[in-house]
This record gives C-alpha cells, sequence and structure tokens, in this order.
C-alpha cells in the first residue's frame, strides 16, 4: 500500500514538479499548475480529473475514490491510499494529473507519460 512518502518520490520524478506547502499540506505542481496534494491526515491524495469522468469513476471504484464536498464544483478528485494497489498504479494516477496540469512544451516533451498502455 503506497503512503504519502511514495505520492511524493512518484511525484517529484514527473517532469518539470516540484513541491509546495499550501493550506498546511504538500502540494505538488507543473510549471507552476497544482496536480496533486497529500490532505489532512495523508490517508489520501486529491488529483484532477474531468468532472464527466470523476463521476463515473467514483460509481465504478466508490471504495477507492470519492468527491470531497469544497472541490465539488472543480475538476479534482481523492483517491484512498489504502485502496491504491501499488506504486504502479499510483503512478498512472499521478501521470494522468500532471498530464491534465502541463503545459505543451512538456507534453510532447513526453507524450506518452500517463496515458493507458497500448
Amino acid at each position: 500500500m503506497p503512503d504519502a512518502e511514495d505520492v511524493r518520490r512518484i511525484a517529484l520524478s514527473l517532469p518539470g514538479t516540484t513541491e509546495k506547502i499550501a493550506w498546511s499540506m504538500p502540494t505538488f505542481r507543473v510549471a507552476g499548475k497544482m496536480f496533486a496534494t497529500v490532505p489532512e491526515d495523508e490517508t489520501s491524495i486529491a488529483v484532477r480529473c474531468p468532472k464527466e469522468e470523476r463521476n463515473e469513476l467514483v460509481l465504478a471504484e466508490p471504495g477507492k475514490f470519492w468527491i470531497a464536498d469544497h472541490e465539488s464544483q472543480f475538476a479534482w478528485v481523492r483517491a484512498r491510499l489504502d485502496a491504491i494497489e501499488d506504486d504502479a498504479e499510483l503512478r498512472d494516477i499521478l501521470a494522468d494529473s500532471w498530464r491534465q496540469a502541463a503545459p505543451p512544451r512538456l507534453l510532447e516533451a513526453h507524450p506518452r507519460l500517463g496515458l493507458p498502455a497500448d
């Protein structure tokens, strides 16, 4: 089961990522845009997720994903760390969120990062 240190290690391995403390929690950013946070008691992560996809995600895996009340109007979803299978799944989740925040130059330099494997 991944923990907050795994989130930090994997997030910071993504191109152009920096860590910044905001709202008393670690946030991870690419080109200044936040793509992940480790909120509250470090048992979950918040990541970017298009609204139309996040509802399907929560319905498909309610034990893993949920929408925090204060984030309901934004394109973010939470994931319980103890429900994430391994580092590979955590990396997929973080890389997908990274893609949504990364600028075009980084997306062009890393075209497959965060996309499902063929």
